[in-house]
Order: structure tokens, then sequence, then C-alpha cells
């Protein structure tokens, strides 16, 4: 128990002290370029997926 006890208390003392914490502006670029990318990811998914579609009716007259 008092090694857990230590390792608790450690852990507080750096995250307190050591941790650099982003500012909330930072915070805010970062959510944007993850929702951009996603996006940009997602919408070449769907080109790849609509492109495959195309595909596969003209090849095989199969349609997924």
């Amino acid at each position: 128990m008092e090694k857990l006890t230590l390792y608790m208390k450690e852990s507080y003392q750096e995250l307190v002290q050591n941790v650099s914490w982003p500012t909330f502006a930072q915070l805010q670029e970062s959510t944007v370029v993850v929702l951009v990318t996603s996006g940009l990811l997602a919408l070449i998914v769907f080109v790849m997926d609509v492109l495959c579609s195309v595909v596969f009716k003209n090849i095989y007259g199969v349609f997924n």
C-alpha cells in the first residue's frame, strides 16, 4: 500500500510541476487541424467508394 501511495503522490507532482499544458488557443488550433484532416480523409474514402462502386457496376454488373 505504501508503494501505491508513493506512486500517486509522485504522479500528481509530475502532472502539476513537470507537464507543460497547452493553452486554450493551442487546443483550439489542434481541434481545427483534427476536424479538417478528418473531413478530408472522409471525403477521400467517399470518393474512392463511389469510384469502386461505378467500376464494379460497369465491369461485373454488380452494385454493392
